[in-house]
């Protein structure tokens, strides 16, 4: 079964306990937490308090996804909040064996993203220190964007080269991700699902999450 790491970026912040509340009882596996600082993307959207609370409202992992600059200069206050996977952007990180490093040595696993245009065979000399990546499959910064097609080849070519390192490596495919394209998406080669607008937009959000874990 696929893992499904719900966006909470797109759910009711007024509810939010309520929602975590739902989260624990679905069989969601990780909560999926998008960190914008309005630099790296055009959007912003929350940071460390936010976190701290999510992480005291559940003991699923929280799956923290950093689209900021500079992100090895918060690893430290991310692991304090409470993040249990931290991700960082490959165009945003010139250093980037170094930040992986950083968040292993921290505690955490450690995740690099890729935009649609970055190709895959960039990631080819820290895979084997990346434990998670996400290839997003729209441009990142704003929920409810179609699927990149052209997304499912990069998943491909990524599983294979995994594969071929005989590596533990977590795809998770973050954008665009529905019950239609959901089966195209893992029959490609990715492990985990990444769902927002879809989810907390829908009149039943924890039979949308069953509906997916059983794609």
């Amino acid at each position: 079964m696929p893992i499904i790491s719900p966006s909470l970026l797109a759910c009711d912040f007024l509810r939010l306990k309520e929602v975590c509340d739902m989260l624990n009882r679905s069989e969601a596996d990780w909560f999926h937490l998008d960190v914008m600082d309005g630099r790296f993307v055009p959007n912003i959207s929350f940071g460390m308090p936010v976190i701290e609370k999510i992480r005291n409202a559940t003991h699923k992992p929280c799956d923290v996804h950093l689209m900021i600059e500079e992100p090895g200069r918060y690893a430290a206050d991310f692991k304090a909040a409470g993040a249990d996977h931290l991700t960082v952007h490959y165009e945003a990180c010139p250093h980037l064996h170094r930040n992986l490093m950083q968040i292993k040595n921290l505690g955490m696993k450690a995740g690099v993203a890729i935009n649609p245009h970055t190709p895959v065979q960039l990631l080819q000399d820290v895979l084997e220190y990346t434990d998670v990546v996400i290839l997003m499959s729209v441009d990142p910064g704003f929920g409810g964007q179609p699927f990149i097609p052209h997304s499912l080849n990069k998943i491909r070519l990524l599983r294979e080269r995994i594969d071929q390192m005989k590596l533990d490596t977590i795809i998770e495919v973050d954008g665009g991700v529905t019950l239609q394209n959901g089966p195209a998406i893992l029959e490609a080669g990715a492990h985990a699902l990444v769902a927002g607008t879809i989810i907390f937009n829908a009149d039943q959000p924890e039979e949308m999450i069953r509906q997916f874990k059983h794609l």
